[in-house]
């Protein structure tokens, strides 16, 4: 495993990417969000960039795309603009240091609400109180959405949030775990319409493990459930799609 900072290959090769050796890393989430977002966007915003995975990803493949890469952890900030210098992508990034549920800290890095084309996300699978965190601060973070229960539910509260950031018409993707579905479309209300769900099943005769779910701001047209997505074949090895998508050679 590479030391801190060291670069490993994403993509096939696509996409070079520094990272701790100890915490969160990138993985299987991102390549799935990053292969759903659908048509080129000009404008990008990455919410909870972590290092830039998908953000850079979609940057490499988009060359008129420009992406806002939105991470609260400085470190992990600083590895997202390393990112993107090492990806000789660095003039159409901007990383902002801040918290998605804090507008001001979003707007004092330059980032107003309602101006991106699309909006990506892969937000923390749990709640605070709800598992236990790592004692590692990055990989709790990554895993551990930290507002406090009383202060509503911090998932609904993620997506309104990163929902405010899209331009009317603006397409919104994120990735998430299956029993949050309800959650998250109650959060999507009225805001997103054209609402696509697809299961992502690790064998074909088991249940899903993630949703990948999106949608069009102010759109009116009704939801639909996509075919669901197969990772890997009865012998353990990925489908011939899955490898693809790990490759980046395909999309979804």
């Amino acid at each position: 495993m590479p030391e801190d900072g060291a670069a490993d290959a994403i993509l096939g090769g696509r996409l070079r990417l520094r990272q701790k050796r100890a915490g969160h890393r990138v993985g299987l989430d991102a390549v799935l969000l990053a292969a759903a977002a659908g048509a080129p966007a000009r404008n990008i915003v990455d919410v909870g960039a972590g290092v830039g995975a998908v953000g850079l990803a979609l940057l490499t493949r988009w060359p008129e795309s420009r992406a806002d890469l939105v991470e609260i952890d400085p470190a992990l900030a600083a590895l997202a603009r390393k990112n993107a210098r090492l990806n000789e992508v660095s003039e159409r990034v901007r990383v902002i240091e801040g918290d998605v549920l804090e507008a001001s800290e979003l707007r004092a890095g330059g980032l107003s609400g309602g101006e991106a084309d699309l909006v990506v996300t892969n937000p923390p699978f749990f709640e605070a109180g709800a598992v236990r965190a790592s004692p590692d601060p990055t990989r709790a973070r990554a895993h551990v959405l930290a507002r406090g229960a009383g202060e509503g539910d911090a998932l609904q509260a993620w997506i309104v949030a990163a929902l405010a950031l899209l331009a009317p018409g603006g397409r919104f993707q994120m990735i998430h775990r299956p029993d949050a579905l309800p959650r998250i479309l109650a959060a999507f209300g009225r805001r997103l319409g054209a609402v696509a769900v697809r299961p992502v099943h690790p064998r074909s005769d088991a249940d899903a493990i993630r949703v990948l779910v999106g949608g069009i701001k102010g759109s009116k047209a009704p939801m639909c459930i996509l075919p669901g997505l197969v990772l890997h074949e009865p012998s353990g090895a990925f489908t011939p799609l899955a490898e693809a998508l790990h490759r980046g050679d395909a999309f979804l």
